[in-house]
């Protein structure tokens, strides 16, 4: 239904680019930097026509400004951080329509991480946009929200079908792991899964996309029983060095 491409930047980010085939439409979401976007799309004979930002920090904005010019594309993102994203053509809130040839996507308003943060779930695709809110074992971390909302962002996207495939937007993927197992060591399933997440690092192979299935099991931030629960998690993860 859609092509997606990972396109790493920057130290850790991936950036995504979403080819609908059947209108030949082609998104990029949270492009960290252009060049690698624009070269990816050239080299596939895709022609970009929207860009989608889930925040405003610059490792997913700094692209913006390059891939309009050299595209023309159209630039949406959060309404609450237009101040802070001064390239954005169409501002989005809750419930809003984004749209990718015949693929419609919902907006989801996901605080926490910054202000304004919104996640995008294509219900048909099976597919959620998640930015930083949701990680691979982990979440983002809580610099302009609170961890009452960042619970109420992980029982929401928990509540998504379980093969909703998750692309969130860095490989923090390893140290998510070692830090669940820190405080999960018993959690057969989060075992299991770091073997494979070992595995493929150590051969620098991507560890995202994930799953809602696979975080509803291995996640603790996900499995954390009450904000307060999920507030302890982050301030321990945030000086976790393992």
């Amino acid at each position: 239904m859609l092509d997606i491409v990972r396109i790493p930047a920057l130290s850790d980010n991936y950036i995504w680019l979403v080819h609908e085939p059947v209108s030949g439409e082609t998104v990029v979401v949270d492009p960290a930097e252009a060049e690698p976007v624009l070269a990816e799309a050239e080299k596939r004979g895709w022609t970009i026509s929207q860009i989608w930002n889930t925040h405003w920090h610059p490792d997913h904005t700094g692209g913006n400004t390059a891939v309009k010019a050299a595209t023309g594309a159209t630039i949406t993102g959060p309404a609450a951080e237009a101040a802070k994203i001064p390239t954005l053509d169409r501002q989005v809130a809750e419930g809003d329509r984004v749209t990718i040839g015949t693929i419609e996507g919902v907006v989801l308003e996901t605080p926490a991480h910054t202000a304004g943060h919104i996640s995008i779930h294509l219900p048909d695709a099976k597919v959620a946009f998640v930015g930083d809110t949701l990680f691979a074992m982990g979440c983002g971390r809580l610099f302009e929200g609170d961890a009452a909302q960042m619970f109420a962002n992980m029982q929401r996207l928990a509540a998504l079908p379980e093969e909703t495939a998750v692309y969130c937007a860095h490989e923090y993927t390893l140290s998510n792991g070692r830090f669940a197992l820190s405080v999960d060591p018993d959690n057969a399933a989060l075992v299991k899964r770091m073997e494979t997440v070992e595995a493929a690092r150590a051969a620098d192979e991507a560890t995202v996309p994930t799953t809602i299935g696979a975080e509803r099991a291995t996640n603790p931030f996900m499995r954390a029983s009450s904000a307060e629960a999920l507030a302890a998690l982050r301030a321990a993860k945030d000086s976790f060095r393992g």
